[in-house]
């Protein structure tokens, strides 16, 4: 789209006679942007881990599944530590009972594994697939006021090793 914005721009600030831009050209553009960005989402759909669990949900049997609630400013998980199963399909059931907050699962080293925004009064879950062992820390991915920063349940999850 940016470069639609700019080269319209381009030609209709252009000195000269005639039209600014010629409809077969601005026509072809349009569809070769719509090409290729449909393109470009066709052939990344693939690499989103999550996307394949995502359009076969409503076939999957989660192996497990944990009701965490949160309110307060503070995760209420079912047990200390939610040990997981390596290959397990795992559904994590999250319900606000106060503000918006996020719900985010992240690495030893912090890098994060999936997130999901939490809304009061409505469904929030996500079927996620543990592939690798590890401990996983449960952090607010979303502000809810100065008092989110210490959102942090360390070492939360943990995934056995794999065979």
């Amino acid at each position: 789209m940016m470069l639609l914005v700019g080269w319209f721009g381009y030609r209709i600030t252009k000195e000269g006679e005639g039209e600014p831009v010629k409809p077969a050209y601005f026509y072809g553009f349009v569809a070769f942007l719509a090409v290729l960005g449909v393109s470009l989402h066709l052939v990344t759909m693939a690499t989103i881990p999550w996307v394949e669990l995502d359009l076969n949900r409503s076939e999957i049997q989660a192996d497990k599944t944990f009701e965490i609630a949160i309110e307060n400013h503070e995760f209420k998980l079912p047990s200390d530590e939610l040990v997981i199963d390596c290959n397990d399909e795992v559904m994590f059931d999250v319900t606000s009972h106060d503000l918006t907050y996020g719900f985010g699962l992240f690495r030893q080293d912090h890098s994060m594994v999936f997130q999901m925004q939490v809304i009061p009064g409505h469904k929030n879950d996500v079927l996620w697939h543990f592939d690798k062992s590890g401990t996983y820390t449960i952090r607010s991915t979303e502000y809810s006021g100065p008092r989110g920063i210490d959102m942090i349940v360390k070492d939360a999850v943990k995934v056995r090793p794999c065979k």
